[in-house]
């Protein structure tokens, strides 16, 4: 296996935009109680401009996911997000959220199969013996139905917040045109699609079996993916949470083509799209838990086999309220919720220093701090918030930062000391605690 060895790269440390120096000014303020919050909120709130984005000549926006030197469209909407909503009067984030937006049109039109992407066509790869068709573009071409949903969230929430509509160019109508292709070839993958991916001489979560084209389907009006938003291989191909947050997008994809684009033929066809999904998740993605009641599933094939788990990365089951699919007091989803909480989800795990949920791409016994910032977000009752602050605060292994993984009995014992979606995440939910009056 020829692993390309990871580069270093040369992110030019930005200067802050005045809204974002204005909110750190904010936090000095209503965090002075927790000086240890407020450290963290501090180092984590910025990360993302400080270490991982760079202004390209072109007028577009390169975020890196952090230690690796590629930008992942997931990672990259995620690392920026918390930014949107102090856009609207600063010309300078302006400059870098909309940068970001342009960029990933261009991305989507070279390949909307593929998830992470190089600052230029330097042919540098994750695996250069990938069995895929790969570009000098692409860094990595696993197919992940949430990198494309990643696209429209950023771009919807920021017209939203901003109500400027220089995002949408022709590129990025092109971008919504072929991110409609893709999911319609992809409903039917095993009669349309020539996509395959194989990867060799790798753990088994890195490939898909079956030649490179995935495990048998059945028709369920979902999308098919080949990998998970932890980048890992589905094991059942319908991923449950990626469908709900394509059902999402497309509902924000139709807003955009009707007011900007004026283009009701392309409405209407999304608009089909949207109910076929939202059909096959309430038909196929909905298991009767003889504890719990009805839950939805993380994935199925649609041949009445489930995957019942939850992984810590988003889109996941818990995130559910958070990508708009239903709201925090949808039975379904707290049915949801209180099996992914539980020790029958077999990624969830207790320890001596915390309790929460993992992945089955890092070791067992590590908890996310994603998974828990997550729980603070979608949390019912400010209890619970506060409850994860807490343990977010006192498992960073006094870094100051978040971290992928860390042990349930030790956080000192972590993964990925520099991991710029998990800083921003939690920012998200430090901020909706500071605007409540929580902390």
């Amino acid at each position: 296996m020829e692993q390309f060895k990871l580069p270093k790269v040369s992110i030019p440390r930005l200067e802050l935009p005045e809204a974002i120096k204005k909110v750190l000014d904010e936090a000095e303020e209503k965090l002075a109680r927790r000086p240890k919050l407020l450290h963290q909120f501090r180092n984590c709130f910025p990360n993302t401009l400080e270490t991982t984005t760079k202004l390209m000549d072109d007028g577009t926006t390169f975020v890196i996911t952090g230690d690796i030197p590629a930008m992942w469209l997931r990672d990259s909407v995620e690392q920026i997000i918390h930014y949107v909503p102090f856009a609207k009067d600063d010309a300078g984030l302006q400059r870098i959220i909309s940068g970001l937006i342009k960029r990933h049109s261009m991305y989507i039109g070279i390949d909307p199969y593929a998830n992470a992407f190089n600052e230029t066509a330097n042919h540098w790869h994750w695996d250069a013996n990938d069995e895929t068709e790969m570009s000098p573009w692409v860094w990595e071409r696993k197919f992940e139905l949430d990198s494309l949903c990643f696209t429209v969230r950023l771009a919807y929430m920021y017209w939203k917040e901003t109500g400027l509509t220089d995002i949408f160019d022709e590129q990025f109508k092109q971008a919504l045109r072929a991110i409609v292709d893709v999911w319609q070839t992809e409903q039917r993958h095993f009669e349309k699609s020539k996509y395959r991916f194989m990867r060799y001489n790798c753990p088994a979560i890195d490939t898909l079996r079956n030649d490179g084209y995935g495990m048998p389907v059945n028709y369920t009006g979902m999308v098919w993916s080949g990998f998970r938003p932890s980048d890992d291989a589905c094991d059942l191909h319908f991923n449950i949470p990626s469908n709900m947050f394509a059902a999402v997008s497309l509902s924000q994809m139709q807003e955009m083509a009707k007011w900007v684009y004026r283009d009701e033929a392309f409405v209407q066809e999304m608009k089909l799209l949207e109910e076929d999904i939202r059909h096959g998740i309430q038909l196929y993605g909905v298991y009767n838990h003889p504890t719990f009641g009805k839950i939805y599933a993380f994935e199925t094939d649609g041949f009445g086999n489930y995957c019942l788990m939850d992984d810590a990365g988003t889109p996941s089951l818990l995130s559910i309220p958070y990508i708009g699919y239903t709201d925090v007091n949808d039975q379904i989803y707290q049915n949801t919720r209180r099996f992914i909480l539980s020790k029958e989800n077999p990624f969830y795990f207790e320890g001596k220093a915390a309790k929460g949920i993992g992945s089955p791409h890092t070791p067992p016994g590590y908890i996310w701090h994603m998974a828990l910032s997550m729980q603070g977000i979608t949390a019912a009752t400010d209890e619970e918030m506060r409850e994860m602050i807490d343990l977010l605060e006192a498992t960073d292994a006094d870094t100051g930062f978040m971290h992928e993984g860390f042990h349930a009995d030790d956080p000192k014992r972590f993964t990925r000391p520099w991991f710029a979606w998990s800083n921003s995440l939690f920012s998200q939910l430090i901020y909706r605690a500071m605007v409540k009056g929580i902390l």
